[in-house]
């Protein structure tokens, strides 16, 4: 018997502004890890002129990935992942764009913007449980 999770309802978005640094994101609910790169690659071509496209994404399989993408080291994608294990969610894939406003934030600033970036995605995608019947 399988047992019941928690994934996205649907696709979410949601934008930020911190210190004019526009943060922008993107949750997507997926099956697969092609899934989720498929995805991935169509919103880093979306926002190609972004400064940075992190990402983070959780399979009901147990892979975990996630990328930084040239922000310091454990500033955005360990962060964002962070948010769907507290929340118990998987078969997700979330993608934050970064176009940087020229005003550095900091490492407690990036985590919290990203943080914010990807609950706020999440809020907008809804949350659903999946059980067998």
């Amino acid at each position: 018997m399988t047992e019941a999770y928690l994934t996205p309802a649907g696709e979410g978005s949601s934008e930020y502004v911190e210190k004019k640094s526009r943060f922008l994101g993107r949750v997507f609910a997926v099956s697969s890890e092609d899934e989720a790169r498929a995805l991935l690659e169509a919103v880093k071509r979306e926002h190609y002129d972004a400064r940075h496209n992190c990402w983070c994404y959780i399979l009901k399989s147990g892979q975990k990935r996630y990328s930084d993408d040239g922000e310091p080291q454990g500033t955005a994608g360990q962060p964002m992942l962070n948010v769907f294990e507290r929340e118990r969610v998987v078969d997700v894939l979330c993608v934050v764009t970064r176009y940087f406003g020229g005003i550095l934030l900091g490492a407690g600033g990036l985590c919290r913007a990203y943080t914010k970036a990807a609950k706020d995605a999440l809020d907008a995608a809804g949350i659903c449980k999946m059980q067998p019947w």
